[in-house]
């Protein structure tokens, strides 16, 4: 357990990331508050209190058991699952959100992820995830350290490109978003032509079962981005 928080989820680079994502993520106007909730591949549970904080009821989940051994633990009050997307879903129930941020290029079979986090969903999720530059549909598998608790379970991950995100998440909601801004991190570039060439690199779609009026969000899949707060 010490290893889990202190060499990983809480290094300072987890740390920052995280208020820059959370931060983006409260300025987009969604309707958030007193919602209820599916969070997947939550780690340690370091983004669980923002809907805590807007008094949401929500059921917090990771595949790791070291993992969903500290959020019980950390969250010994609520709810907590295991739930592994790589393999076949016993989990049978829907939530108004389901939140998964960081999770899905940790995974080998993004498509059948993406199919699974819709049946549980019954009107928005958020996601948010590496990608791969470029306009193809393409789901570029690749390597990861399956001993890292915040890595993939199998060894095997993607970086699939945001063209095949939008395509994948139109399958099963009437309605995809990407943000107009991006986070004030480096791995979240403004501009994708010419795409970014160095390091991880990031993006963030809302896909809704309703359709959603705001400023903050584009169907298009845009060539570029604001920074956020600028």
């Amino acid at each position: 357990m010490p290893y889990l928080v202190q060499d990983t989820f809480w290094a300072h680079h987890y740390i920052r990331h995280n208020q820059r994502r959370l931060e983006h993520l409260a300025s987009l106007g969604l309707p958030l508050a007193r919602r209820r909730v599916l969070e997947l591949g939550a780690g340690i549970g370091d983004h669980t209190t923002f809907f805590l904080d807007r008094d949401c009821e929500v059921c917090v989940s990771d595949g790791r058991a070291e993992n969903v051994d500290f959020l019980r633990q950390r969250y010994h009050w609520m709810r907590v699952e295991t739930i592994d997307l790589e393999q076949p879903l016993t989990f049978n129930e829907s939530f108004e959100i389901v939140y998964c941020y960081g999770l899905l290029y940790h995974l080998s079979d993004p498509a059948a992820a993406i199919s699974k986090m819709a049946s549980l969903c019954s009107d928005l999720l958020l996601l948010e995830t590496c990608v791969s530059p470029g306009d193809e549909l393409a789901i570029n598998p690749a390597p990861e350290n399956r001993m890292d608790p915040s890595q993939s379970l199998s060894g095997k991950g993607c970086r699939p490109t945001r063209p095949w995100i939008i395509h994948n998440l139109r399958k099963y909601f009437p309605h995809a978003y990407v943000t107009m801004t991006q986070p004030c991190h480096p791995e979240f570039p403004l501009c994708w032509d010419p795409p970014p060439t160095n390091g991880l690199i990031r993006s963030v779609f809302v896909a809704s079962r309703r359709p959603l009026s705001l400023p903050t969000l584009s169907a298009t899949l845009l060539q570029r981005q604001r920074r956020h707060g600028e």
